[in-house]
């Protein structure tokens, strides 16, 4: 079973992006480790125009939303890590609630607020190849949470798709080049 199944089994949206790399599974994993979307020039911008508001409105004075923001909620050797994050994303200011642990996360029984969690995978692929995958999963609690996080989750889509594809493939440039 992938430990994203364990962590977050029933879920109300899901995106799921994958890329080829050559690399050694402990390199991508590595890699995966030092991803931070303030190194991607278009991620950052896509980031802090959707932060802008809450900052206008001094709504938020923290820093650019990143993986450093995330709970580590399982890691399976070189092959998978799962993160995750508690809040009403929707929010200007995401909502987040501080999670410490897997535990905390699995225990959640809020029903103002959504869990997600985010997952790296590699998979074997086709000969000195294997696959990296993202899956973001989230949860909402009732109906009323499904219909508030609804129309975020649609309106940001595509971007998300973007980001994810951009974090795939600086993942990928990194652990198939680690000179540069």
């Amino acid at each position: 079973m992938a430990l994203i199944d364990d962590v977050l089994p029933v879920f109300t949206f899901r995106e799921r992006h994958a890329l080829p790399i050559r690399a050694p599974d402990g390199a991508i994993m590595q890699c995966v480790s030092r991803y931070r979307a303030r190194h991607d020039p278009l991620v950052r911008l896509a980031i802090t125009m959707r932060e802008k508001p809450a900052r206008l409105l001094g709504l938020s004075q923290r820093r650019m939303l990143d993986l450093d923001d995330f709970t580590l909620l399982g890691r399976v050797g070189d092959r998978e890590v799962v993160m995750g994050l508690t809040g009403a994303f929707w929010r200007l200011d995401y909502g987040l609630l501080d999670i410490a642990s897997r535990a905390d996360f699995m225990a959640c029984q809020r029903t103002d607020v959504c869990r997600l969690a985010m997952g790296f995978a590699v998979e074997p692929a086709h000969a000195g190849h294997s696959l990296l995958v993202t899956e973001t999963r989230v949860f909402c609690p009732t109906s009323a949470m499904r219909r508030r996080f609804a129309p975020y989750w649609y309106l940001i889509r595509p971007v998300s798709g973007l980001i994810r594809r951009r974090m795939l493939a600086a993942i990928r440039k990194q652990a198939e080049h680690p000179a540069r």
